[in-house]
């Protein structure tokens, strides 16, 4: 059992959903470095502004809320938990969350925060995000200043900036959460997402059929869902596993408007490599600001997410098409993104590949990223043979354990099931250079 130099066994702790598979991966990483099983502290309970309990002296870790039906709604408010809305609202309940645990780990003598809460809550605001990254010169696209009231105003802007092709993503999103891949070519207009617009609250309601007031914003509808005050069903907006395409103007306008009440973050589309027939982009987790782990995601639609059917594609064809300074590129571009947030363990990075295979831009810093189970550390790199969660807990132990305390080693085994490593041994070599970077 790992201790420190006063024989007193390390503890951890992580804020999470119990039985989460974030937190049983946790967990699995934990024991394999023959830690104590980490107590539990649920978002719940957090999000109740219910006391939080810490022994003295633990490591404590944040994660996700996740899928848990309850935190969603002491986030968003109550509600359908499919629909797409309600973003303003959760990053304002989470950063409050957040700084009640800031709070009780202060208060705990010997007690260690495992991350930067005004990190996360950045990271959770893609404005604020993509203007860090701007402004220490990570490749990211070009995207709209300032507020985006609506469809009027989205295309009027567009039409100034003479762009054709925009990502319209929530301001406080996740997991591709009511993004809208727009383009349009003179009176065409083409909408992809997975935001399912119904009638009456329910995914499969049916299409909407109202009609613009004015030319502004639809006053039938909102995100939230609920009935009008006239009785009629509200315009909502709901989540869905299948991505559609909108070609209906009016449908379109209803899509923006109902997304602009929460904020929007508007980026000029990058176009993406294709390879083997899908477009792709990488998901690049960085542990100690070092790229560890990485995966291509695959698919015929924009949003490659692999829960709207995206792929696990051959990283280690993309890193050979890539060739070394081309993934060079691609590992600095990460590297660099993770030094924008250095109070943060680990960071998911999505980058992105040009059609030219030269350029890449970096499209989203995750603060919760590291969710790829059976994914192995890049042959060759700091972190091979271990997953996500195990090179994070070796690199806390490292950290915070003092030297000559037993066991900075794995013990046999190992938590992850499935997927085989992706990779080549000079991509992990590589992602070994940036840790000067990143610091």
């Amino acid at each position: 059992m790992t201790e420190h130099g006063d024989r007193t066994p390390v503890r951890t702790a992580v804020v999470g959903t119990p039985g989460d598979r974030r937190v049983t991966l946790f967990a699995a990483a934990c024991a394999r470095y023959d830690l104590p099983a980490p107590a539990v502290v649920p978002w719940t309970r957090v999000l109740r502004d219910e006391e939080i309990r810490i022994e003295p002296g633990t490591l404590v870790r944040i994660e996700s809320p996740g899928q848990d039906a309850e935190a969603d709604a002491l986030l968003r408010g109550p509600g359908r938990p499919t629909r797409a809305g309600g973003g303003a609202a959760w990053h304002a309940a989470l950063t409050a969350g957040l700084e009640r645990i800031r709070r009780a780990v202060a208060r705990t003598p010997g007690a260690v925060l495992l991350a930067d809460v005004d990190e996360i809550a950045v990271m959770f605001d893609k404005r604020r995000c993509h203007a860090r990254l701007a402004a220490a010169g990570v490749p990211v696209p070009p995207a709209l200043p300032g507020p985006v009231g609506g469809y009027a105003e989205l295309r009027e802007r567009m039409d100034r900036a003479s762009w054709r092709r925009v990502f319209v993503k929530p301001a406080h999103g996740s997991s591709a959460s009511g993004v809208v891949a727009l383009q349009v070519a003179g009176s065409r207009i083409k909408a992809v997402t997975s935001a399912e617009l119904t009638r009456g609250g329910a995914a499969g309601a049916g299409p909407y059929e109202g009609e613009r007031a004015g030319g502004g914003p639809y006053e039938s509808g909102r995100a939230g869902g609920g009935p009008r005050g006239d009785g009629r069903a509200a315009v909502e907006l709901h989540n869905s596993l299948r991505v559609r395409s909108y070609g209906d103007e009016d449908e379109v306008a209803a899509i923006i408007d109902l997304l602009a009440a929460d904020g929007l973050h508007v980026e000029r589309w990058f176009p993406k490599a294709g390879f083997g027939g899908r477009v792709i982009d990488l998901r690049v987790v960085t542990v100690g600001g070092t790229p560890t782990h990485a995966v291509v995601r695959a698919a015929r639609a924009p949003m490659t997410n692999l829960h709207l059917g995206g792929v696990r594609g051959d990283l280690g064809a993309v890193r050979a098409r890539l060739g070394p300074r081309g993934w060079e590129r691609v590992l600095d571009a990460c590297a660099r993104a993770a030094a924008c947030f250095p109070g943060s363990l680990c960071a998911g990075v999505d980058v992105m590949v040009g059609a030219d295979w030269r350029d890449v831009a970096v499209a989203e810093v995750n603060a919760f990223g590291d969710l790829l189970p059976g994914l192995t550390g890049l042959p060759g790199g700091v972190a091979e043979g271990l997953d996500t969660y195990a090179a994070q807990v070796r690199a806390v132990l490292a950290r915070h354990v003092p030297a000559g305390a037993p066991a900075s080693r794995p013990s046999t085994g190992h938590p992850s099931e499935g997927h085989p490593s992706e990779g080549h041994a000079s991509a992990g070599r590589a992602a070994v250079s940036h840790a000067v970077v990143a610091r």
